[in-house]
């Protein structure tokens, strides 16, 4: 599924701390080397407390590192200030998460919109791509519920449409199905895997599931804060 030869996410010698509170440094991270190809579904599963949230936060540039070098699409992070990478974030990626960080006040099509919204895309065009984004999703016909009215799997949906609206050509993902029963799991995973062989969308996915790993292209397993084993066999 993927190619060897165009890597959409490499990081070099990447190290995180952070204070306890109580004068003790937590190593989060510790050098870590890691490369994903575009068009794959990465599993990152390890022990809790191990690293695996504190990686995609920085992976995907929601957190700062203290040392080390992260590039996205040959796009490097370091020396973004905050705004440009909050931007580059908005445009180029999207985000899924286990607790879906949905407004309950709003409906689908308007939760799926407001990052539009707020990046300057206009109301029209908004509701047009949200609406789109809703049918990939199978949820065309929920775009006027709000999130109450919603099964935990359709909340989920809503959250993937949300993430995938500006066609990002990469997708982080932190414990997806966490939230979900066995068969509705299922059915988002089956959603990611399509999403990813039909647009050639990379994943990353943070979980504990190892059914979920297992489907994945490949498992980088993670334990105190050392990427133990990425998954290649190398």
């Amino acid at each position: 599924m993927a190619n060897n030869s165009d890597p959409i996410v490499v990081a070099k010698g990447v190290h995180k701390t952070y204070d306890s509170g109580k004068g003790v440094i937590v190593h989060a991270l510790r050098d870590v080397e890691l490369t994903v190809q575009r068009a794959e579904v990465v599993g990152i599963m390890g022990p809790s407390g191990c690293g695996k949230t504190t990686l995609l936060n920085c992976l995907s540039g929601i957190d700062n590192v203290d040392e080390g070098d992260i590039s996205i699409d040959g796009v490097h992070l370091e020396g973004m200030d905050d705004d440009t990478r909050t931007d580059h974030r908005a445009r180029e990626m999207g985000f899924i998460f286990q607790l879906y960080n949905l407004l309950p006040v709003l409906s689908s099509a308007e939760n799926v919109e407001l990052p539009m919204l707020v990046s300057g895309v206009s109301s029209r065009e908004a509701r047009s791509r949200a609406v789109n984004a809703l049918d990939l999703v199978g949820l065309a016909e929920w775009a006027a519920h709000r999130p109450a009215e919603l099964s935990g799997g359709q909340r989920q949906r809503v959250t993937i449409a949300r993430a995938l609206v500006n066609d990002p050509s990469i997708v982080w993902a932190d414990e997806p199905t966490g939230d979900l029963d066995s068969e509705t799991a299922q059915e988002i995973m089956d959603l990611i895997l399509r999403l990813n062989e039909q647009n050639r969308q990379t994943f990353i996915i943070v979980t504990h599931a190892q059914e979920i790993g297992d489907q994945c292209c490949r498992i980088v397993r993670m334990r105190d804060g050392l990427i133990v084993d990425d998954g290649t066999g190398q």
